[in-house]
């Protein structure tokens, strides 16, 4: 049997909805590994699903390392302001500008496959898959810049 604190933990650990964390425990008989896993499979299956739909919102976030000698701004696309507006989408996107800032990517398919440099080994193609299955929008990159005084 899972325990509302078993799906408690997982869903601080996603930002998931409780039904997604439940759903994703039962199936793993309890397991959070597998929980975790089957989620992540998941999000790729939703994200490939809303490929098609238009995107007609997002929010522009920048990022200034301590120093002011490095800096980064992104666009992360979404197809509502209703997403685009919310404080997590933000806080995303503010975490994708800070890894350009410190990871120096060339194009948006070579930043999609970096590992999150403040995350646990999930990758930047990940978050945004997440991201997509959190908010049950079509999400995706836009343009992004770095700048550096060196």
């Amino acid at each position: 049997m899972i325990t509302t604190e078993q799906i408690k933990a997982l869903r601080e650990e996603t930002g998931l909805s409780i039904m997604q964390c439940r759903q994703a425990l039962e199936e793993a008989q309890g397991d959070k590994e597998k929980a975790l896993e089957l989620l992540k499979k998941k999000g790729a299956e939703i994200a490939s699903k809303k490929g098609d739909r238009t995107l007609g919102a997002g929010a522009v976030a920048a990022y200034i390392h301590s120093g002011d000698t490095v800096g980064a701004m992104v666009e992360l696309l979404s197809e509502t302001d209703f997403v685009a507006k919310n404080p997590e989408f933000k806080a995303v996107a503010k975490d994708i500008a800070m890894h350009i800032a410190a990871m120096k990517p060339a194009d948006v398919g070579e930043l999609l496959e970096q590992p999150f440099i403040k995350g646990n080994g999930e990758t930047i193609g990940e978050i945004i898959n997440n991201t997509i299955q959190k908010f049950g929008e079509r999400t995706e990159i836009g343009k992004f810049t770095r700048f550096s005084i060196n």
